[in-house]
């Protein structure tokens, strides 16, 4: 399916002009308003703004010329204008939805540009699933850029994924209308040894005149991230304090402060503007991964800004960063990002600039929401059966499958053990000395031990990978098992007792993919997402009540982790240091080489 492209300035800018000198008529004015101008960075009062066709015509005071019988006034009673905010790096498929429903879910936060990384579904349905993705996109009333992902494995030869993406995969996209760059480089040290396909994406994305985007999970911040800097990546979210954005921004990248559900790294890293005094506009605010229940309860953007701003950054240098400084650095000041004329008429009225309440959202000129309800449609794409039968278990999983059988003749064992870290991506490597009890080694739910396992759902090889991890604080027989695992996306699965992990994961086998909490052999949770066992096609107020059940069950079960369902759908992210799952067994990102489970034994 088509859709017929937003008019570009070539073909709008005589009508522009003739409204912006008075000789037509704007579609919409609107008229007494705070202009908030995030290119000179003030609040300029009494400002009339001109639309037509789309775009903004007039910007500035006294725009009567620009009205005529036909246009629509909109009084805006002396509220602050500002841009459309920006996110400058998310996945939609961490919504748990479709575009479609994303953007109506984000729409009403007044969320009017986006640039996404479908890089979880390329991971399940490849060079096509990227397609179906911007196809989607592409049909929707605000902005959405794709980035063409570029990291499927994310970790070659430490996991194995439903499809790969090639260079030639890269080049081809790049010719696609929708796309705005590479998506984020995940492979840090194939970049920094010089690995001639990470070399091959890079280059097609730069003869292609596009933005590469970065991913460098990683403190070390000596001649290895200056390699990588040097291999082409224009940007980077993974930083987690003030040292990781200063070094990103002298390196010539935009530092991306990232806020997501589960992700709280604004705080640690915003003061290299509000107390080191570093130019702002070489930073940029981004979501990366927000779950449903966070898109509706507490906002999208608008969230990250408002969360800024309690952080202490000035209301006027945070808007820049969610809006301007996310434009400018994928080519598109000219486009969108601010209120100017030419650029794409993106606008929120707003009554205060420090809580952001988001009263009226017009978008390419149109009202699109007002007080938080969505006055426009948001097709859906016609997805392909294919795209809902993506959990391929190849056998019936029992209990005996999740037994985690010690070495021969083993009394005890020195365990492995995945550590959580709350509210952030990476993980800890730690070590437990574990009982070994009818040549098993079980969960300890005394010391927040659980067992974990990656199963394999791509291929039906029926394989299953065994391990510890800690941080959830399950008590009783239960377990969580999801489709949802970065980046490699098989199933996790997390419990204390064989028998329900088993059960989980037949169940998620059943209805094609999603997440669904088991305790003492009973379901007690289920979140559907039948598309590449990713997303739902229902509207984000549904999803975000199935996911709101499950995290009450992961509460009642003794799991107080904030997001804890983010926390363990990254588990298998083979690219965030320090200990992690695949397919492949435990992997150790601080080295990315593969470890044993058990260190040692003793009798």
């Amino acid at each position: 399916m088509t859709t017929k492209p937003f008019p570009s300035w070539a073909e709008t800018a005589p009508d522009l002009i003739a409204t912006a000198a008075g000789r037509q008529a704007a579609d919409t004015v609107i008229r007494n308003a705070r202009w908030v101008n995030v290119h000179s960075r003030e609040v300029l009062d009494g400002a009339d703004i001109a639309i037509r066709h789309g775009r903004f015509a007039y910007c500035g005071f006294d725009g009567a010329h620009c009205i005529g019988p036909e246009t629509r006034i909109i009084d805006a009673e002396g509220m602050y204008a500002i841009p459309g905010l920006c996110d400058g790096h998310m996945h939609i498929e961490s919504g748990q939805l479709i575009p479609a429903e994303f953007a109506a879910a984000v729409i009403p936060h007044g969320t009017t540009t986006m640039f996404v990384d479908p890089h979880e579904i390329a991971n399940v349905m490849g060079l096509e699933g990227v397609r179906l993705m911007h196809d989607e996109a592409l049909m929707q009333p605000v902005n959405i850029y794709t980035q063409m992902p570029s990291c499927a494995p994310s970790a070659p030869g430490l996991e194995t994924t439903g499809y790969e993406i090639t260079p030639d995969d890269v080049a081809e996209a790049m010719t696609w209308p929708g796309i705005i760059g590479l998506g984020e480089m995940m492979n840090f040290p194939g970049v920094v040894a010089g690995d001639a396909m990470m070399l091959a994406e890079i280059a097609a994305t730069q003869m292609a005149g596009k933005v590469v985007g970065g991913h460098y999970a990683s403190p070390d911040l000596g001649p290895a991230f200056a390699a990588y800097v040097a291999g082409g990546p224009a940007d980077d979210h993974e930083g987690t304090c003030e040292a990781d954005a200063v070094a990103r921004v002298r390196q010539g990248m935009r530092s991306m402060l990232r806020l997501g559900s589960a992700w709280y790294d604004v705080e640690a890293q915003i003061t290299a503007i509000t107390e080191r005094g570093l130019d702002p506009r070489n930073f940029v605010l981004c979501t990366d991964d927000c779950h449903s229940g966070t898109l509706v309860g507490d906002g999208h953007m608008n969230r990250v800004l408002r969360h800024a701003i309690a952080c202490g950054c000035d209301p006027l240098v945070a808007l820049q960063m969610a809006t301007i400084n996310t434009a400018t650095h994928f080519g598109l000041e000219r486009e969108l990002g601010s209120i100017a004329p030419g650029r794409r008429a993106d606008v929120i009225l707003t009554s205060d600039l420090t809580t952001l309440p988001i009263h009226h959202v017009i978008a390419r000129g149109r009202t699109v929401a007002q007080e938080g309800e969505l006055r426009v449609e948001c097709p859906h794409l016609d997805w392909p059966d294919h795209s809902r039968q993506s959990v391929r278990l190849g056998k019936v999983l029992e209990a005996g499958d999740f037994r985690v059988a010690a070495p021969e003749g083993a009394n005890a064992v020195r365990a492995r053990v995945i550590g959580v870290v709350e509210n952030q991506a990476p993980t800890k490597a730690l070590s437990f000395e574990m009982a070994v009890e009818d040549g098993a080694v079980r969960s300890d739910p005394d010391r927040d031990i659980c067992q974990i396992a990656l199963v394999e759902r791509h291929r039906a090889t029926g394989e299953v990978v065994n391990g510890f991890v800690s941080g959830f604080g399950y008590r009783g027989k239960v377990a969580l098992a999801s489709t949802v695992a970065h980046d490699s996306h098989h199933m996790i699965v997390v419990g204390t007792d064989p028998e329900n992990m088993a059960l989980a994961a037949r169940r998620l086998g059943e209805v094609g993919g999603g997440a669904v909490f088991f305790a003492d052999s009973r379901e007690q949770a289920l979140v559907r997402l039948p598309i590449a066992g990713l997303m739902s096609d229902a509207p984000a107020a549904e999803v975000a009540a199935s996911a709101d059940a499950l995290g009450k069950a992961m509460v009642d079960a003794g799991c107080d982790l904030n997001n804890a369902f983010m926390q363990h759908s990254l588990l298998a992210l083979v690219v965030i240091p320090e200990l992690r799952i695949s397919d492949m067994g435990l992997v150790d990102v601080t080295k990315f080489e593969l470890n044993e489970l058990f260190e040692g034994t003793s009798s």
